[in-house]
């Protein structure tokens, strides 16, 4: 059975694997993001470690990234606040050390395909997928196919109504400042109140704050999308409650006119933590199919 290279490239660590077709993932390993040279480095060496031929390497990466195959820079990450990494390529280096077909995609469109094939989407036509951790992105699957446009998505970058009790903070994204992304991930909850949001305590008022931010986006995506499923993940919705949170506020704001109900259609990813290293191999069958 051909084995798969896997590449869940985040902003703060790297996870590697190597997977079969059946989705058993053989062995996996984790590195720490710092510059490219060190990361990309440090990635080629554990493959060759694993002594194992890979019919094709999947990456799911941080981005903004350059998708576009015409394009001399395809497969390089672009415009980032990542320091070090913009304008890198992340394709390169795999493809000439290994010689097999390397294809990429950003790390939410990767999770959108997999648990649109195999977790929370298995039998629904369309999907969201919506990271909340260190950044936050979206990809979105209809009838098996990611939304494209000039680029990909940038969900998290939508702009946003200011919850009254946090009027006060400017927001952390450094090209919006108030944006999704700059009001609700990790690094924003963390400039507000010194803690990831799991360690404020179920009683702290930003976890109500993040809720209410998370559903406004959700009814926003819904009037846009109409999703059958809005996955959820990233390390800042396993904080405690929080998911609750978010659908009975989404479905107060939604005041019933959206054909899904918020209850329904919001949930917890279904592959678990898996949906970034099985979202790489669905990228890196995309290259063979």
């Amino acid at each position: 059975m051909p084995s798969y290279g896997l590449i869940e490239a985040g902003g703060t660590k790297f996870v590697l694997g190597i997977a079969n077709e059946d989705r058993i993932i053989t062995a996996s390993h984790r590195i720490a993001t710092t510059t490219p040279e060190e990361t990309i480095g440090a990635s080629i060496d554990w493959f060759r470690s694993q002594n194992v031929e890979m019919s094709a390497i999947g990456i799911g990466s941080f981005g903004p990234l350059q998708l576009d195959r015409s394009a001399s820079d395809w497969g390089h990450v672009t415009r980032t606040p990542k320091p070090h990494w913009s304008n890198t390529d992340l394709v390169g280096p795999f493809q000439r050390a290994f010689g097999c077909p390397v294809a990429i995609e950003t790390d939410v469109n990767a999770a959108a395909l997999a648990e649109a094939q195999w977790g929370a989407g298995a039998g629904h036509k369309s999907l969201l997928y919506l990271t909340i951790g260190t950044g936050i992105g979206g990809g979105f699957v209809s009838n098996g196919h990611l939304l494209h446009g000039l680029s990909h998505p940038e969900m998290g970058h939508i702009r946003m109504p200011r919850h009254p009790d946090d009027l006060d903070f400017a927001g952390a994204c450094p090209f919006h400042g108030d944006c999704l992304e700059g009001l609700a991930s990790g690094p924003a909850i963390i400039a507000r109140w010194g803690q990831s949001l799991s360690e404020l305590g179920p009683d702290h008022p930003g976890i109500g704050i993040i809720a209410w931010y998370l559903a406004q986006a959700m009814v926003t995506f819904q009037a846009v999308m109409e999703p059958e499923r809005i996955v959820l993940g990233g390390g800042v919705t396993g904080t405690p409650g929080l998911l609750d949170k978010v659908r009975k506020i989404a479905s107060d704001a939604a005041a019933n006119y959206f054909a899904g109900k918020a209850e329904d259609v919001i949930c917890a990813p279904g592959l678990g933590d898996k949906s970034g290293l099985l979202g790489a191999l669905a990228v890196a069958l995309s290259s063979t199919s």
